[in-house]
């Protein structure tokens, strides 16, 4: 029932999302004296979601109408940190990666506060609390 509601699915994109971006991070900081090892990250949110959202949606409402395939949304496309390297080729700045994990976690906090009100408002609509 609630994996058809938008707003559920959108906070779980999200917190999959911080999920994966987190993953990350934690393999730049833990490879940050590793010579010629370039940081990585994962395309935004708001990016992925855009392109991966189709721009009109389809409902079958019939057994032999065409329906939109949710093919999920691929939070795994690496791209390249666009810090500078160090003298031994590494591209990790701890600094920068210690204010993505912050960015992070304000990203699920985010995700799991949406879901927590929808479903609060969800309860409150039919009658319970």
């Amino acid at each position: 029932m609630f994996n058809n509601l938008n707003i559920f699915r959108m906070a779980s994109g999200l917190a999959d999302h911080a999920t994966a971006r987190q993953e990350i991070i934690a393999k730049n900081i833990a490879n940050a004296d590793t010579p010629g090892y370039r940081a990585q990250d994962v395309a935004d949110f708001a990016s992925v979601v855009a392109n991966e959202t189709p721009q009109t949606t389809l409902r079958a409402t019939r057994q032999g109408h065409l329906s939109a395939t949710d093919s999920g949304v691929n939070f795994g496309a690496m791209i390249d940190s666009p810090d500078s390297s160090s003298p031994n080729g590494n591209t990790v700045s701890l600094e920068s990666e210690m204010m993505k994990a912050a960015e992070v976690r304000h990203q699920h906090d985010l995700a799991l506060t949406t879901y927590k009100s929808s479903l609060t408002i969800l309860k409150l609509s039919i009658g319970r609390r």
